[in-house]
């Protein structure tokens, strides 16, 4: 019997499509969403269906950038057999996306028995949605957003690229939080930091997705309630792109920060009484 009916899929990739691309931590959200469905968020078939669907909302980034995504491929694949193409920014930018990508890589690999173990517990969820809230709260603050998207270098990509490790390690960071925060720290405008932040994210989830995989369908999760999840986060995470973009450029992420403690605290609330189990 799969550890997720395809009705609890539906709405976890709902949960998924919603919170991925938002500095709200989808982790954390999947997780609690999963505490109060009574689904044990520490099942190794769990966290694996967690990382797969993650693969629908990565599908809405290619889709929804796709003209930005093939120009970055296009530029980087001439520049490889044409000297005088690897000076264009494009070229540059899609070796930085693969560097910056190596981190979180090597720490994932190392500090997975970690990360799917104490690391995932609630309390952690909690106290990292908390501080990174803090966190966010600051850089927005601290940053000039004086820069826009041509003007990132190899340095603020690896910076952003290394800070995804904060979201690995601390589920209820937020992926998107981690990276918007750095690239807003660097004075990068909040639309280049989005941006950069949806960039950085595509090799990094895709590559934890599938390498999730095996365990998700291994250890007890179906096909069908993997199929319903990712389709789900796909649909709602292309919606959710669109509308951030467009509030990142008229609003500060004020409304995330509140939004984020005010969850953190209803979920120590929520663990305290016992209501869900960490």
């Amino acid at each position: 019997m799969s550890a997720i009916s395809v009705g609890q899929a539906a709405v976890l990739g709902v949960v998924e499509g919603v919170t991925e691309f938002l500095p709200v931590s989808s982790t954390g959200h999947l997780k609690i969403t999963e505490g109060l469905m009574n689904i044990p968020v520490d099942d190794q078939s769990v966290v694996g269906f967690s990382a797969v669907i993650q693969v629908g909302a990565i599908a809405a980034v290619l889709v929804y950038f796709f003209k930005d995504i093939k120009r970055i491929v296009s530029a980087w694949f001439r520049g490889l057999t044409n000297k005088g193409e690897r000076y264009h920014h494009d070229y540059k930018f899609a070796w930085w996306v693969i560097y910056s990508t190596i981190p979180i890589v090597l720490v994932g690999l190392a500090a997975k028995p970690l990360i799917d173990g104490p690391l995932g517990s609630l309390w952690v969820v909690g106290g990292s949605l908390i501080a990174g809230s803090v966190v966010m709260w600051c850089a927005d603050q601290m940053g000039r957003h004086k820069r826009g998207e041509d003007d990132t270098s190899f340095k603020d990509a690896m910076l952003v690229g290394c800070s995804q490790i904060l979201a690995l390690l601390f589920p209820g960071f937020s992926r998107s939080g981690a990276t918007m925060s750095t690239a807003l720290i660097l004075d990068l405008d909040r639309v280049a930091a989005t941006r950069l932040s949806f960039f950085l994210g595509i090799p990094a989830l895709t590559g934890a997705g599938l390498y999730e995989l095996k365990d998700a369908l291994g250890a007890g999760v179906g096909a069908a309630p993997l199929a319903v999840g990712t389709v789900v986060s796909f649909v709602v995470a292309y919606a959710s792109i669109a509308w951030l973009l467009k509030f990142v450029a008229k609003h500060s992420f004020n409304a995330f920060v509140i939004y984020r403690i005010v969850i953190g605290l209803a979920l120590f609330g929520l663990l305290a009484a016992g209501t869900i189990n960490a």
